[in-house]
């Protein structure tokens, strides 16, 4: 049951990502068009230096969510844990997706804000709903099945469990 809810919860919010990807990379090519054909300038900028910056930005912006949409099917098929390289991708994700709703709220409305609330809450679940990792000596640190309790000293340090 475990490893269903997390492929689902992995899945689920790797298809979030990747339509919220294209969808963001279509609002930046809108946009950046709107400004090139009105010949738009704010406080005296150049047009089309605007309209270039807009497809820039909605190209990085679109390619980082995909990545993370890819980083995401990946765990999800597997149904591991992503990797150091993937976890910071999907942490700098979930921050921008709490900075972005906050925005989104004054912004756009409580919708906006409520879909940006559940991608980040799908991708805080994918990180999270993993069991932690397997230590050196096969079992899990401070684990009492194993026997030891790590401390500041190390392995046991120098105290015995008192439950036995």
């Amino acid at each position: 049951m475990d490893a269903v809810l997390r492929r689902l919860v992995a899945g689920l919010a790797a298809a979030a990502l990747a339509a919220e990807g294209v969808l963001l990379a279509l609002v930046h090519f809108v946009l950046g068009r709107t400004t090139h054909n009105q010949s738009m300038s704010i406080a005296g900028s150049d047009p089309d230096v605007m309209a270039v910056g807009t497809y820039v930005l909605g190209a990085a912006l679109g390619g980082f969510l995909l990545l993370c949409a890819v980083l995401l099917a990946v765990a999800a098929v597997r149904d591991r844990a992503p990797g150091r390289f993937a976890r910071a991708v999907l942490i700098t994700a979930a921050a921008v997706h709490g900075l972005l709703g906050a925005l989104a709220v004054s912004a756009v409305g409580w919708d906006a804000f409520a879909a940006t609330m559940v991608i980040l809450c799908l991708i805080v679940l994918t990180l999270t709903l993993h069991p932690a990792r397997e230590g050196r000596a096969g079992g899990r640190a401070g684990d009492p099945a194993d026997g030891r309790v790590d401390g500041p000293q190390g392995p046991a340090g120098g105290f015995r469990p008192t439950s036995r």
